[in-house]
């Protein structure tokens, strides 16, 4: 049966294919998932994040390079985490790839109650040794603009790490693989407070502070979430932004503009 991903077709039978990103979109707006998923409308495109990709590869160096060891990481001993170890697993590589996640043996689950396709990509899955469960892992870079401590999860944006973290727990699980509740963020903060050269003679070195932060999963939200996707993408008009929607916030801005000055608007 041949893929369905891209602009929605209710007449394809094969399970619709959701990114956990665009998951995140129709929490934010259902209007704006359906202008992408429904009517193809493509959206503003924003730079990639070419230092944090390079610590998401550097990380999983070197883990992998303990992965193949069967031994923890010297940070999660450090840690006091000897007891989680890089899992092994013969499709791991392929369910690091989220650009291909549809794909066979990727990271994905056919909800069939709602014939969607839900995957991703992982950094990392950990096996914690004592209880013969897996930990799901998340890479995060960022550098912080204040020197107030540790980083946490109580920002209001990062309910999307969250969501994140659980969808993917929830994935796994469907797959069969027994899953902690607990998952993990592994923070690298580019510190900008350092008094060491950061400039040397032939290269530039910067330093990281690197917090581990344990996260419970929340999965509750989930399969209503799911549910209401199955309708938006059937709906025969477009739904009405968030409130908080800046997108839905600028395309009316145009349109009341427009009428002021009898400019004629497609929107």
């Amino acid at each position: 049966m041949a893929r369905h991903r891209g602009k929605f077709d209710k007449y394809n039978n094969a399970p619709y294919e959701l990114s956990r990103s665009r998951i995140e979109n129709f929490i934010n707006c259902p209007a704006c998932f359906y202008m992408q998923q429904v009517e193809k409308i493509d959206f503003p495109s924003t730079p990639g994040f070419n230092i944090n990709e390079a610590t998401d590869i550097l990380l999983k160096k070197d883990f992998n390079y303990y992965r193949l060891q069967k031994k923890p990481h010297p940070f999660l001993v450090k840690q006091g985490l000897p007891n989680l170890i890089p899992y092994q697993h013969k499709h791991f590589e392929l369910w690091t790839q989220s650009m291909h996640f549809g794909a066979e043996n990727r990271f994905h689950y056919d909800d069939k109650i709602n014939n969607l396709r839900i995957g991703g990509g992982l950094d990392d899955v950990w096996l914690n040794t004592k209880t013969n469960k897996l930990h799901i892992v998340d890479y995060k870079s960022t550098s912080q603009k204040s020197d107030n401590g540790p980083i946490n999860l109580n920002d209001y944006w990062k309910g999307a790490y969250k969501r994140q973290m659980d969808l993917y727990i929830w994935v796994m699980r469907n797959k069969g693989f027994d899953v902690d509740d607990v998952g993990y963020f592994l923070y690298c903060d580019g510190d900008r407070f350092t008094d060491h050269t950061f400039l040397n003679e032939t290269n530039a070195l910067m330093e990281f502070k690197i917090t581990l932060i344990p996260y419970k999963c929340d999965l509750n939200w989930i399969e209503t979430t799911l549910n209401k996707i199955h309708e938006n993408l059937r709906l025969e008009e477009r739904p009405k932004h968030s409130d908080n929607c800046e997108y839905g916030k600028f395309i009316h801005e145009i349109s009341e503009t427009s009428k002021k000055l009898k400019i004629k608007t497609l929107f």
